[in-house]
């Protein structure tokens, strides 16, 4: 028995068609995203041996890295002598020996900014940069290198060229949403593409966002343990950096970073194997050899 059919031109079959052609942008963006991330340079993580796809090779990053602290520095009010300096200087050393094969290829530089922000990072390529505002907070050397190894971390693990490509892939798709809603009326494109938006950043940037800081953490104090610090003293840095704030925090879900409990609460739970590593340091360290 034959299927009815819908005769040409009925009006049941424009809202089918509508839809589909509507929809085509958002395929063909799409697919040509999935490319994109298909085609991309992978990096192996350094400590898992995990692979990840970044958008730069690491003589892209490298020439970024170096070209935006070259700008930061000459826009900045540059410590170039001192107790801090000094101090800075011996931790960023005893840290990038730590690094192991992440840091190898790394030119390591420290420079310390007059400023009060509560601040420090380090660009692609090894260039640190350290806040005079945060040393308050750090209050000791072993806080300021928990700090000084969380974001040289980042760098080691190539975060921000994940983060771009993350990037770039979700503004792909929503340049293929914004094309399919371009026959709305305005109001509604600017709902549509608002609530898309929203759940890009809310649901897929942010929390990459949130995972690379725990991932920053926990490197950062393995760092911190070979190079014989003491990696319990970042919970008391982050106890510190939550009194700095006031309790000042928004909502995690609407943040990059991981609120201030729930990152002591990792950091305490991969405390163990940061232990072994600082205990290893400290034997090696030992006149004897022994753990004492």
């Amino acid at each position: 028995m034959p299927y009815p059919t819908v005769p040409a031109g009925d009006p049941r079959q424009r809202p089918r068609r509508s839809i589909l052609i509507r929809l085509l942008p958002v395929a063909l963006l799409a697919l040509f995203a999935l490319f994109k991330y298909m085609t991309a340079e992978t990096a192996v993580n350094p400590e898992t041996g995990q692979v990840v796809k970044v958008a730069l090779s690491p003589e892209q990053e490298e020439a970024l890295g170096l070209q935006s602290y070259q700008q930061v520095l000459s826009e900045s009010e540059v410590v170039s002598s001192g107790p801090e300096y000094e101090l800075i200087r011996k931790i960023a050393a005893r840290l990038a020996a730590a690094t192991g094969e992440g840091g190898a290829g790394f030119e390591w530089h420290v420079s310390l900014v007059r400023n009060d922000q509560v601040n420090a990072f380090c660009l692609p390529g090894g260039k640190i940069v350290v806040y005079t505002g945060i040393l308050p907070v750090a209050k000791t050397e072993e806080g300021l290198a928990a700090v000084m190894g969380h974001e040289m971390a980042h760098a080691t693990l190539r975060h921000g060229a994940q983060r771009l490509l993350r990037s770039d892939l979700t503004n792909t798709v929503m340049q293929g949403v914004a094309m399919s809603v371009s026959d709305m009326d305005i109001q509604q494109q600017r709902a549509v593409m608002s609530a898309l938006g929203a759940g890009a950043q809310f649901g897929i940037l942010m929390p990459f966002g949130r995972d690379h800081e725990t991932e920053a953490d926990e490197i950062g104090i393995l760092y911190m343990a070979r190079a014989g610090y003491d990696p319990r003293e970042s919970v008391g840095l982050w106890e510190r950096m939550a009194e700095a704030g006031g309790g000042q925090q928004p909502p995690e879900f609407m943040s990059t970073h991981p609120s201030h409990g729930t990152r002591i609460e990792r950091l305490e739970a991969f405390m163990p194997r940061a232990m072994k590593e600082y205990q290893k340091a400290v034997g090696a360290r030992s006149p004897t050899g022994g753990a004492g």
